[in-house]
């Protein structure tokens, strides 16, 4: 892997899933054109399900009008993996990263991710757990991360999404991640205490910078976010 290599780190607040969808695509165009640095951001969704390249119909488990009535929709992406949900509370990492260029080969791209993960848990005295075959970080038999990307021209998108405190009983309507009889879990919950969303990024953004043996930069406001954390 390459080291030192800069990554724009961006912190957009809580902002509507297809808005960071055209974010990060405008962003990437500019990593893939070597016109911009790699970006790392930070943020929350409202209320949002969305279904990966894998995604099986029957993992959603309202119609659509009871979908509509939640306030919530469902949006279809090209990352991989299945169905999943963001809301507030949880902590969203998109790594808009030139894989070519580091040195880095897609699937252990996906391992780096989960060890982000594992390192921002650490950071708690939480021990979480990756599972072969199964994208995405665990405590227990509960999945805490979910974990889905998308690659182009040597060039990611998407990322991970960490419980932190969000409100879990939205993952009832679907069956998260394709896995039947499998539960969720927070940070919250495993901890009986919610932690501040500040000090996760904090060691999010660290675990980042390790791992990808990144020199993470403070990029300039990307958008305005909507609400906040």
């Amino acid at each position: 892997m390459t080291r030192e290599l800069p990554v724009e780190f961006y912190d957009l607040g809580c902002i509507a899933y297809r808005d960071s969808l055209d974010w990060q695509e405008t962003k990437a165009a500019e990593v893939r054109a070597e016109i911009s640095a790699d970006a790392l951001a930070l943020l929350e969704h409202p209320p949002v399900y969305t279904m990966g390249a894998r995604g099986g119909d029957d993992h959603m488990l309202l119609s659509s009008s009871e979908l509509s009535e939640t306030g919530a929709e469902l949006v279809m992406t090209d990352r991989g993996g299945d169905i999943t949900f963001h809301g507030p509370g949880q902590l969203v990492l998109y790594a808009i990263l030139n894989l070519r260029r580091r040195g880095v080969r897609p699937v252990d791209h996906v391992r780096c991710l989960e060890r982000i993960i594992l390192g921002t848990l650490e950071a708690f005295d939480l021990k979480g757990r990756a599972v072969k075959g199964r994208p995405g970080v665990w405590i227990g038999h509960r999945k805490i991360s979910a974990i889905g990307v998308s690659i182009r021209g040597g060039v990611t998108m998407h990322g991970a999404a960490l419980n932190v405190a969000n409100d879990l009983t939205w993952f009832n309507a679907i069956v998260p991640c394709g896995l039947h009889g499998l539960g969720v879990t927070s940070m919250s919950r495993e901890l009986g205490i919610a932690p501040p969303m500040g000090d996760v990024m904090v060691a999010a953004t660290a675990a980042f910078a390790e791992i990808y043996q990144a020199d993470v930069r403070l990029a300039a406001p990307a958008m305005e976010p909507v609400g906040g954390h």
